[in-house]
């Protein structure tokens, strides 16, 4: 029996015994909780501290249900008491890690609580870089909602109110999480970046922009992430000094 196979037989036995996942709600987080059992051995703390190992070393298409429950020491059917799907599995984990982003207290300077809070975002997701393959999924868990939050009111202190506020927290947003994935998915070894930077060399007359300002050979990842964020936030400032003297776009 193919492990696929053997997943669905195993989630049909346990849905016909056990309790029933929602079947309104596909998000771990809007599902009704499990019920406990007595197994002191195995929780989800357990399941996501296990599953992470196997994410960091391994990545994404090794973690199955089945290899995770064996990695646990128990069966299939004791990990589905737990965590209905393989997507439950990531969703408990992508939220963990952002617990590793540290939150600094609210200050005076919004500029540098984004600034400080965005950075150890990219840094943590770059050290779980099997996270950038999972950029679009809906991420409604504590650890994420705690940082969104942290975003938005700050920015809502600094000034910004409506679409103003909506418009900087996802461009802000889109920055971090476009950052890392460019980063990890980035796999080109210094001789081929010469090699294609020779290339546009070579046909300056299509790309003289490229070719005279060595696009190829630019590899200050986390310089031109400060420099980029900082470009965004002087937008930002501006916006809100703007607002200011119109009366618009600030809070009460």
């Amino acid at each position: 029996m193919s492990s696929a196979v053997n997943e669905m037989q195993i989630t049909r036995n346990r849905a016909k015994g056990g309790r029933r996942a929602d079947a309104a709600a596909r998000n771990v987080w809007l599902k009704p909780a499990p019920t406990p059992r007595d197994e002191p051995t195995l929780n989800r703390a357990r399941i996501v501290d296990e599953a992470l190992a196997l994410l960091d070393s391994e990545g994404i298409e090794r973690l199955t249900m089945r290899r995770l429950a064996e990695r646990l020491g128990h069966g299939s059917t004791t990990l589905y008491w737990h965590v209905d799907t393989k997507d439950d599995v990531l969703d408990l984990c992508l939220d963990a890690i952002y617990g590793e982003v540290p939150l600094p207290e609210h200050t005076e300077g919004w500029r540098g609580e984004i600034t400080f809070v965005l950075t150890g975002w990219r840094t943590v997701m770059l050290r779980h870089r099997w996270s950038t393959a999972l950029v679009g999924r809906p991420m409604i868990g504590p650890n994420i909602l705690a940082r969104m939050e942290f975003l938005q009111a700050s920015l809502l202190r600094a000034g910004l109110t409506d679409a103003h506020l909506a418009a900087a927290t996802w461009g802000l947003y889109n920055h971090v999480i476009g950052s890392a994935v460019s980063r990890a998915g980035w796999h080109m070894p210094a001789e081929e970046r010469e090699q294609a930077q020779q290339h546009l060399s070579a046909h300056s007359d299509r790309y003289p922009t490229l070719a005279a300002h060595g696009y190829m050979l630019d590899d200050d990842w986390d310089g031109t992430f400060t420099r980029s964020l900082n470009y965004l936030l002087d937008g930002i400032e501006a916006q809100i000094e703007r607002g200011a003297a119109r009366g618009i776009g600030r809070t009460p």
